[in-house]
């Protein structure tokens, strides 16, 4: 399978100084319904230059894409196109790949670059910004919904430092794949349209290591209700600039939040509960799944309760609570696996000390932040019961699992699918070989074996299946036909995960002109709790040869 070039809105030669074409009314691409309330409510930068600058008493900085070369479409979501009302015929159009490359725009877009700061590493990075994405603007829908369109990759912006404000086109497929991966896994995240390839080289040192090297270009079309985050509200705390705080504050209430009422110090605290609560129930959902973000910053952290910003992500392999897929977090793995509920409230502690101004006491901050650690706490309980099978799990029992799991080097997601078809019904007549058989392939084999022998033995293999003695005595008391408690494991517990290895394969056949890959996970990725008997070689557990791949055991921020 190929990707189609487009031959609308192509820039000439160079594309530096190039502003995208705006296309006619309803000539190549339909009237979308333009609601831009973010430029039309908020303050803005009265300044249009794309120079790097700092931003003083402006959420956003007008700025256009930058058009690249023979822009192609790769691959789209068509859920997220329908979110938007757009056809299949649509976007198989060559205006559909010109607008969402940059090169072309469609009426009633207002581009934009939105100005935050935030806590890096834990360490206040004052004012970030969207270096590298733009929004085009927000489409409210047949059905009323409002989504914001984001272009990531799009071109330098005033928030762009050092950097070009390109993505290439590894960390693009990334994004594209694991955004809707996400969703499907049902985790709360924002979402993506589309994937498009260009002809520009963009140079990126992607370890920092002094060794930087010309990639392929790419741009993801992200869509959201918003791409709010912590850092919205951070830096104009930090700076002082309590009048822009409120509006900003005032805006997200009533487009995001109307349900809270009408502005107040009580309403403001209202509201950083919910946030607080949203954002437990998101990392309670990565947990769940065994999923790492790598770059917990505060201006990562959506105001939404969304996974946002797919940088040096990675599902686990092996269990390994301090497993973190970032290279730039080697050293201190902050955000590290088994961290990640800590660095979230973390996040929220700051959140709270930016609204402080608004709310003027210190009690409703605490009882905000009291909400996140008993909702998370709640639903991590209830969610390790269902991938048991079991309506409820003694704490002890999932603990001493999860000590099981990094015992030895055993395959998150295989395991808990596996652990489906273990035959507790059986009880004390199950032998321990029975027992253990269907986890078989769980296990990986010891680093320096040759035979292929799983490394559960020995301690681990009595611990583990005293375990499973234990687990079905559970599942026993609680009574739940063997063949009802496999369906409900299986709707918990995916099969199919984007795994690292799987997402380096795919961006290595793109790479060399083949995006046919991409297309085959990401309707893979679509039916993460199903049986697809033709598609179990994306099932298999990490091979060997990406246990220490670039690209598939860490990554860098690099795109």
């Amino acid at each position: 399978m190929r990707s189609k070039k487009t031959s609308v809105g192509l820039p000439a030669e160079s594309t530096s100084e190039r502003a995208p074409v705006w296309l006619e009314p309803g000539v190549g691409f339909p009237l979308l319904r333009f609601d831009n309330t973010f430029v039309r409510e908020l303050p803005g930068d009265p300044d249009t230059l794309r120079a790097v600058r700092g931003v003083r008493g402006a959420c956003f900085s007008p700025i256009l894409p930058l058009p690249v070369r023979e822009p192609r479409l790769v691959a789209h979501a068509f859920e997220v196109a329908r979110l938007l009302d757009l056809s299949e015929a649509v976007c198989a159009s060559d205006a559909f790949t010109a607008i969402f490359a940059g090169n072309a725009l469609a009426p009633g877009m207002e581009p934009y670059a939105a100005c935050y700061g935030g806590h890096q590493f834990g360490t206040w990075a004052g004012q970030l910004g969207d270096g590298r994405a733009i929004s085009l603007g927000e489409v409210l829908n047949a059905e009323g919904q409002r989504w914001e369109l984001q272009l990531k990759g799009a071109g330098a912006t005033p928030y762009s430092r050092t950097a070009d404000g390109r993505a290439v086109l590894r960390s693009s497929i990334r994004e594209f794949l694991c955004s809707e991966a996400m969703a499907h896994l049902g985790v709360p995240t924002t979402r993506a349209l589309s994937l498009v390839s260009t002809s520009d080289r963009v140079v990126r040192d992607m370890f920092y290591d002094g060794q930087p090297r010309s990639e392929p270009g790419a741009i993801v079309c992200r869509v959201a209700p918003s791409f709010l985050r912590f850092g919205n509200f951070e830096i104009f705390a930090a700076r002082g600039e309590v009048d822009v705080l409120t509006r900003v504050c005032d805006y997200t209430l009533r487009h995001h939040f109307p349900e809270l009422g009408a502005p107040a110090p009580e309403t403001y605290a209202a509201w950083l509960t919910e946030v607080c609560r949203r954002t437990a129930v998101l990392v309670a959902h990565w947990m769940r799944v065994g999923f790492v973000h790598g770059v917990m910053n505060t201006d990562n952290m959506s105001i939404l309760g969304l996974t946002i910003d797919y940088g040096p992500f990675g599902f686990l392999d092996h269990f390994d609570p301090g497993f973190t897929p970032n290279t730039t977090d080697a050293a201190e793995r902050r955000y590290r696996f088994s961290n990640q509920p800590l660095v979230a409230k973390w996040n929220l502690v700051k959140l709270a000390e930016s609204l402080f101004p608004l709310i003027g006491s210190i009690p409703p901050l605490e009882d905000a932040l009291a909400i996140y650690t008993a909702t998370f706490e709640a639903e991590q309980s209830r969610h390790f019961a269902a991938k048991l099978g079991l309506h409820s799990a003694e704490r002890s029992l999932v603990d001493e699992l999860h000590e099981l799991l990094a015992l030895v080097e055993t395959d998150m997601t295989v395991f808990f699918r596996r652990l489906a078809d273990v035959p507790v019904e059986l009880g004390s007549e199950a032998s321990d070989d029975a027992l253990l058989a269907p986890l078989a392939d769980a296990y990986y084999p010891p680093q320096d074996d040759r035979t292929g022998l799983s490394c559960l033995s020995g301690p681990a293999r009595a611990r583990t299946v005293t375990w499973l003695r234990r687990y079905a005595a559970s599942v026993k008391a609680e009574g739940t036909p063997p063949v009802l408690r496999k369906q409900r494991m299986n709707a918990v517990n995916p099969k199919y995960v984007l795994r690292n290895c799987l997402a380096q394969l795919a961006i290595d056949a793109a790479e060399a002109g083949d995006p046919g890959l991409v297309v085959e996970l990401l309707e893979v990725l679509r039916h993460p709790y199903d049986e697809q008997p033709e598609r179990e070689r994306f099932a298999a557990k990490r091979p060997e040869w990406a246990r220490r791949r670039a690209g598939c055991s860490m990554l860098s921020c690099s795109s």
